[in-house]
């Protein structure tokens, strides 16, 4: 089943002012957490390069950007706060001298136990009350989002960070 044309003259009924919303209220509590915890250089915004990184360090700027969903205009400027929060750094690589790998410090390194600890006690009093079910339905439902969102800029020829 599909949904068909969405009218909403109600926010708290339209998808978009809720997904906003909570990702706003995510944010807002995931940067609370990580400030409780001492992670004052960990942002959200870097949590995907992060977790690509701790899965496997030394990713072409590229590749990183794939696996963390972000478009490499996007990456740039990331990268950037990154390093300077020290959490990473630039090598030029060495089959490529026109590319960069990204490996991460001794601090990025450092970060990984407190920072995952953090994201999973912020979800867990997020998504208190939510059932294991209505949860991977809501993955799956937010996975079709993105792959609808990104098709659709791919077919206008848009860039897209919504992967």
């Amino acid at each position: 089943m599909t949904a068909g044309p969405v009218t909403v003259r109600d926010p708290k009924g339209c998808p978009y002012y809720l997904i906003s919303r909570s990702t706003l209220a995510v944010t807002a509590e995931m940067k609370q957490e990580f400030a409780s915890a001492g992670l004052e250089g960990v942002r959200p915004a870097y949590l995907g390069v992060l977790m690509s990184l701790w899965q496997e360090d030394g990713l072409s700027a590229v590749e990183l950007a794939r696996r963390a969903g972000l478009e490499p205009s996007t990456m740039t400027g990331l990268l950037d706060r990154m390093e300077r929060d020290r959490l990473l750094a630039r090598q030029a690589d060495p089959d490529d001298r026109r590319a960069q790998c990204i490996y991460l410090t001794e601090t990025g390194r450092g970060v990984r136990e407190p920072t995952l600890v953090a994201v999973d006690r912020t979800l867990a009093r997020v998504l208190a009350g939510v059932s294991e079910k209505d949860l991977a339905t809501m993955k799956d439902t937010l996975r079709r989002v993105l792959a609808n969102t990104d098709r659709a800029s791919r077919s206008a020829g848009r860039e897209t960070d919504a992967r």
